[in-house]
């Protein structure tokens, strides 16, 4: 394996966790069933995290407040190795996001972006891929796309949360993830390749004039899916910096998502390279 250089922007969040019973439907109130955790969080953070696991050096591009909240999410960042350099500190409180899991591991999530707002687009791009997603203002996005584009650096958008998409932020874009409700709020976005995550189902991967789906890698112990997508988008992304083909980009990403659900949080589950070959018989690119 070669040693990948990867850019993440995109979010950071502080993630309160709340255990229920159930998840509430609209109107009602549930009491938690476990103690409420502060966890650190935004799907930029986690994509950073998940990707420096994995073995890349990451630089990730994102925004905190000057409050505890920033603090203590910069040096979380920073223990895990991901490079925060470019973690800026800005006049608005650091992003929260209020996170109930239910006895099942199904989650729903609240965020506030507060800093997330006010992430900037990297002035200069040095990687071999860049991971984005939508936590941070949709000009960000673009801006960092159209960069890649000029340096021919492959781009990866995890298009969550859902929101209408330029076509010209599309037209940067080499790899497109998005879950179910996601790609069907989108349409049929014009871009090289789609994959659509889909849980338990496994993934549908759309390239060109084909479309084909992928088993999911069965999980027992699943403890809480928060962050199961981040993980995946990022592990794709690795495959994508390593030059895989996009099925086995998808496989691989499949197989390190599997593991993140089995603990608590959006990161704790996050696995290491070595953890996702254990899972099973890899092919030899991986």
């Amino acid at each position: 394996m070669k040693a990948v250089r990867a850019c993440v922007v995109g979010s950071t969040n502080v993630d309160l966790v709340l255990g229920v019973p159930a998840l509430p439907a609209p109107g009602e109130t549930v009491l938690s069933d476990r103690d409420a955790r502060r966890e650190p969080g935004g799907k930029g953070g986690n994509q950073a995290v998940a990707l420096a696991r994995l073995g890349a050096q990451v630089r990730f591009v994102s925004a905190v407040g000057n409050d505890p909240e920033g603090w203590w999410s910069r040096a979380q960042l920073a223990e895990a190795g991901v490079d925060v350099t470019d973690v800026a500190t800005v006049e608005a409180p650091t992003g929260v996001a209020v996170v109930m899991v239910d006895t099942a591991g199904e989650n729903c999530i609240v965020v506030s972006p507060g800093a997330n707002a006010h992430v900037a687009p990297p002035e200069q791009l040095d990687a071999d891929v860049l991971l984005l997603s939508l936590e941070v203002p949709l000009a960000t996005a673009a801006a960092a796309a159209a960069t890649a584009r000029r340096l021919a650096v492959p781009v990866v958008l995890n298009a969550a949360p859902a929101q209408p998409l330029p076509a010209t932020l599309l037209a940067d874009v080499d790899v497109l993830v998005v879950n179910e409700s996601e790609w069907a709020d989108l349409g049929n976005p014009a871009v090289p390749a789609v994959v659509v995550t889909r849980g338990a189902r496994g993934c549908v991967v759309v390239a060109g004039h084909r479309t084909w789906e992928l088993a999911a890698v069965p999980v027992e112990d699943v403890v809480d899916t928060t962050g199961a997508g981040d993980c995946f988008a990022a592990a794709l992304a690795w495959g994508v910096a390593q030059g895989f083909g996009l099925d086995d980009a998808a496989r691989f990403a499949s197989r390190a998502a599997a593991l993140s659900v089995t603990a608590p949080g959006a990161r704790a589950g996050l696995p290491t390279h070595d953890e996702v070959l254990q899972r099973t018989t890899p092919p030899s690119s991986w």
